[in-house]
């Protein structure tokens, strides 16, 4: 019921910037639903109890390829959108085995030296990628030759992406394979010693990560319309993880919650100006200290004083 009664505050604030039909609104509204897909990603790794720093290198990975594949091959933007996931996927399937075997600390430096590798690849590699001049030319998605132009039109689109984002990840964390991530956190030799291939279910875990990245970079691609490697940057993954610790890991509506908060927090805090980034921090400090298991656990008490 608690879950129940923020998504429904959710999905009231989904319709607002629709009701107000601003364009900047609609934008920022649009970045957060772009936003939420990649909160979840990383929030898969965080109930599993691995700290992923390759987010962003996913994201880009998505997010380059689609651009390429529309772009340079003229390859429809639907049929990009979906290699651009599952080709993130196979690359995760790849480096899964090996990245997976060790934890803590050093699966947070493996992963962070992976991103580390992805991103000079996108500034190096000019030819390909256009370094740090960028990628230009990425068109708008086409469904059966209807090119998404229209702001509200590609809200709606990105809020899909997030829904069905959502929808993904409770699947799993209501099914019997959330049960065993939550075993694999807490007692993992417990869990192998019952017949749980803890490596397995680790891999499929981080590849359904990767791949909830891979799309959601593909859609920011044919968004935004160019394509910089500072955007998928290690500052990114940084955001994910503070959305999450914002809105709470516990359950999918935190990282959601977090991202409604924080992605358009900057926008309210323009006019403080030079004091923009103190306010910023001093607010998120504030949330960590009074909140330590997220915001999202402010929706019992508010639900329980609503049936008095």
């Amino acid at each position: 019921m608690r879950t129940a009664f923020a998504a429904g505050a959710i999905a009231i604030l989904c319709l607002v910037p629709l009701v107000l039909g601003d364009r900047y609104v609609i934008h920022v509204a649009t970045m957060v639903a772009i936003t939420a897909p990649m909160a979840l990603s990383l929030n898969l790794m965080l109930r599993l109890g691995q700290l992923s720093i390759a987010q962003g290198a996913f994201m880009g990975m998505g997010a380059y390829a689609s651009a390429l594949l529309t772009a340079r091959l003229a390859i429809p933007s639907t049929t990009a959108f979906l290699v651009s996931g599952i080709g993130t996927g196979v690359v995760a399937l790849a480096l899964g085995p090996v990245f997976l075997r060790i934890k803590g600390v050093y699966f947070v430096l493996l992963t962070y030296a992976f991103a580390q590798a992805v991103s000079f690849s996108f500034q190096y590699w000019t030819g390909l990628f256009g370094g740090n001049n960028g990628f230009y030319g990425i068109p708008k998605f086409s469904l059966n030759g209807m090119r998404l132009v229209n702001p509200s039109i590609i809200y709606c689109a990105a809020l899909a992406l997030a829904a069905a984002s959502y929808a993904g990840v409770q699947a799993i964390y209501r099914s019997k394979i959330g049960a065993l991530i939550t075993a694999l956190d807490e007692d993992e030799a417990l869990a192998c010693s019952l017949g749980v291939d803890a490596l397995s279910w680790r891999v499929c875990i981080f590849v359904a990560s990767a791949a909830i990245a891979g799309w959601t970079g593909s859609f920011y691609a044919h968004y935004i319309g160019f394509l910089s490697p500072s955007a998928f940057s290690f500052p990114l993954t940084v955001d994910l993880l503070v959305m999450n610790m914002v809105g709470g890991v516990s359950s999918p509506l935190g990282p959601i919650l977090g991202a409604t908060i924080l992605v358009p927090l900057p926008e309210f805090l323009r006019d403080a100006k030079q004091y923009q980034m103190l306010c910023y921090g001093l607010i998120l400090i504030a949330i960590l200290l009074f909140f330590r298991r997220g915001l999202i656990d402010v929706v019992g008490p508010l639900k329980r004083h609503a049936r008095r």
